[in-house]
Formats: C-alpha cells, sequence, structure tokens
C-alpha cells in the first residue's frame, strides 16, 4: 500500500471497474488505491483513521479526482491537498462528468493540473485514461 503509484477517487463503481480495466489493459499501474469518497481520500492523503500507519511520505505519482463525490465533494479534496504543503506538489487531474464552467474555473483555481470530462464512449474513456497514466507515471517530472 505504501507504494501507490495512482489514487483514484471515484465513487461509481462502473467508472471505478472502467478505470481499472483501461490502465490494466495499457499495462500502466498495478499500484492503484481507490477511494470511494473524498474522506477517504483525505484520510489516505494524509495517513488519518484507516490508513493512520500509512508512510504518508510516499506520495501517489497522481490523483485521479472526481468532483461529485459523497461525504466530502472533489473540489474539497483539491483544496485540503493543494493548500497543504506535504501534499501541494502531487499532481491531481480532475476526471468528471461535469462540464460546469463553474467548475472547472474552481478546480484550476484551487491548483488542479488537469481537467478532463470522462468521454461517454468506451473506447473513447480507454484513450483518455491511457494517455492519463503515460503522461502522469512515465513523462511528467514530479518533486522527490
Amino acid at each position: 500500500m505504501d507504494d501507490v503509484e495512482i489514487l483514484l477517487v471515484e465513487d461509481n463503481p462502473a467508472d471505478v471497474e472502467l478505470t481499472l480495466r483501461a490502465l490494466k489493459k495499457n499495462n500502466i499501474a498495478n499500484k492503484v488505491q481507490i477511494a470511494e469518497d473524498g474522506e477517504v481520500a483525505l484520510d489516505f492523503l494524509f495517513g488519518r483513521g484507516q490508513f493512520s500507519s500509512r508512510n504518508t511520505d510516499n506520495k501517489p505519482k497522481v490523483v485521479l479526482l472526481d468532483l461529485k463525490l459523497p461525504k466530502v465533494d472533489g473540489l474539497e479534496v483539491l483544496r485540503n491537498l493543494k493548500s497543504n504543503p506535504k501534499t501541494q506538489t502531487i499532481p491531481v487531474v480532475v476526471l468528471t462528468t461535469s462540464k460546469q464552467e463553474s467548475d472547472i474555473i474552481e478546480s484550476y483555481r484551487l491548483g488542479v493540473n488537469s481537467y478532463i470530462v470522462k468521454p461517454v464512449d468506451f473506447e473513447k474513456f480507454v484513450e483518455s485514461v491511457r494517455d492519463l497514466g503515460l503522461y502522469w507515471l512515465l513523462i511528467n517530472q514530479t518533486p522527490t
């Protein structure tokens, strides 16, 4: 659990399954942690609750974040992540169905690295996730 590459924050089981299938199909990441709501995501990132024994120095290479989440919404997760010096350098990609201009503006205002609207078509979704994985895990350089 300490060597997670991707934190997938998604409450829709079908979208979780599609994302995992797309990642596996492209041999991109075996080390994916799933958080089904924003509270679990924050607990994972900050080593709280069920993750209190996790070494928080081992950060994910990227967070794939849905906005419409139960308990703590995606914007609040983003706000917490980007306002904390320990986690603010973790790349965050919003992967959501929301095309609302206000969500896009607020996400970038809070420091999101990329905002992607989930494609409805499965093949396009697989392509998007593949491209995300290739870029954020293999090409992008992050501080250590």
